[in-house]
């Protein structure tokens, strides 16, 4: 029998960015469909305990610009919307709530607020598609919000966009 893995998100009017907590996953499969059909599965600790998940995203998503990044201890996916257009929920399912799925309020932005800005996430390695599983690299992925803002006053914070950092070690799967 397999697990759920607690799975964050937040949106922006033309991407979804999800990310799965799962610690020191082993051969992290992300599938990512064009009718907005997204799998997940990966085999943790030395039991090898699978955890996995699937969602039906509320609308279609453009899979060629979506994209996968596997950390030590997540695995973030953005997820190019086909239509540049913010979506009342993630999933279309409206009666049944997935306990495991839980709204990610460091990168959330309001509708009003989305300026059109992204989160910076140039550190990040996106470079290399179609890995096999052997040359997974797995890296540690910081909050870059937390390093340095120790000197920033409170009006200097307001208003920054949140963004993931790496040391450019991790790389992404295919989605």
């Amino acid at each position: 029998m397999s697990r759920h893995p607690e799975v964050k998100w937040a949106q922006r009017s033309d991407k979804i960015y999800i990310t799965i907590e799962l610690p020191d996953a082993n051969n992290p499969k992300v599938k990512v469909e064009p009718e907005g059909k997204l799998s997940f599965s990966a085999r943790v600790g030395k039991d090898q305990v699978l955890y996995e998940f699937g969602l039906d995203l509320l609308d279609r998503v453009n899979v060629k610009e979506s994209k996968t990044n596997v950390g030590l201890r997540n695995i973030v996916c953005i997820i190019e919307k086909e239509e540049k257009k913010w979506w009342k929920q993630l999933v279309k399912t409206e009666g049944k709530r997935l306990s495991f799925l839980k709204v990610d309020w460091n990168k959330w932005v309001d509708e009003d607020e989305d300026g059109g800005k992204d989160m910076d996430l140039s550190q990040m390695d996106f470079s290399k598609l179609g890995m096999d599983d052997d040359d997974l690299d797995y890296n540690e992925l910081e909050d870059e919000e937390e390093i340095g803002s120790e000197n920033q006053s409170a009006d200097e914070k307001e208003g920054q966009e949140p963004h993931i950092e790496d040391s450019g070690k991790g790389k992404a799967i295919e989605t």
